[in-house]
């Protein structure tokens, strides 16, 4: 079992320099959250710097991991549980991938898509 450290490393080293391609490309960055955080809307909607009623979807790590990024998903799925995919407001909207670690804190990446 891999602590949460060496977890954000892989996680790390494996984003290392890759864009999430959209109408924008932005890059991922390793995210750490504390174990007992409820991930709510409107906890996502403040990290955001949305207002507390901000658009929410919650879509498949399959789907928005398509492509060329099967090594960051293989990494999430291995490492971390309960694995989520959250898409926060709308046009320019952050990307949260999060997941259980095994010390009980959520780890993840972040990023941000342009869709319009």
């Amino acid at each position: 079992m891999k602590t949460d450290e060496e977890i954000l490393a892989e996680l790390s080293k494996a984003s290392h320099g890759l864009s999430y391609m959209s109408e924008s490309d932005y890059p991922f960055e390793v995210i750490r959250w504390a174990g007992h955080t409820e991930v709510t809307p409107a906890f996502l909607c403040g990290l955001a710097g949305e207002s507390p009623d901000c658009s929410i979807e919650k879509t498949n790590d399959d789907a928005f991991l398509s492509g060329g990024y099967q090594n960051l998903a293989r990494l999430l799925k291995i490492h971390l549980s309960d694995l989520r995919v959250y898409k926060v407001g709308r046009i320019n909207m952050p990307v949260y991938i999060v997941g259980k670690s095994p010390e009980g804190n959520w780890l993840g990446l972040s990023t941000r898509i342009v869709q319009t």
